[in-house]
């Protein structure tokens, strides 16, 4: 329960520092966030890192990207993250079938995941785009 009482404290102080600039830092946490799972994705091929995609609808896509380096992943992700706005839902996704198996240790390269670490960093990522806000 001490854990969801400092996650509400924390959001609430967010809040009242981020009125009027909520988008701002919804497409700034979002678009570090994503940068965080494109390059922590294992890379053999580049389909995998370059699979990430920014969603509001969620739909399986049937397209399929490589993308070694993770920079047109991680530009892509930046022009969808433009459309954002309150009030809307957006997802950040990886549909390929092997996402699961890659995030629980199938890679040796990520053998801790990628989801499961950025979610832990999400409290960083947070607080600096908040900190950028102009006070």
């Amino acid at each position: 329960m001490a854990a969801n009482d400092d996650f509400r404290r924390k959001f609430a102080a967010f809040v009242e520092r981020a009125k009027g600039n909520q988008e701002q830092v919804v497409r700034k946490v979002a678009l570090d966030l994503m940068t965080s799972l494109v390059m922590k994705s294992p890379v053999d091929t580049g389909r995998f890192r370059g699979n990430w995609q920014v969603q509001y609808v969620l739909s399986p896509s049937t397209s399929v990207t490589m993308d070694k380096s993770g920079t047109g992943t991680i530009a892509a992700a930046n022009g969808a993250l433009s459309a954002f706005a309150i009030g809307q839902t957006l997802h950040l996704v990886n549909h390929l079938p092997y996402a699961v198996p890659l995030e629980y240790g199938h890679s040796g390269q990520s053998p801790g995941g990628m989801v499961r670490i950025t979610l832990a960093e999400f409290d960083q990522y947070l607080t600096r785009a908040v900190g950028e806000l102009k006070k």
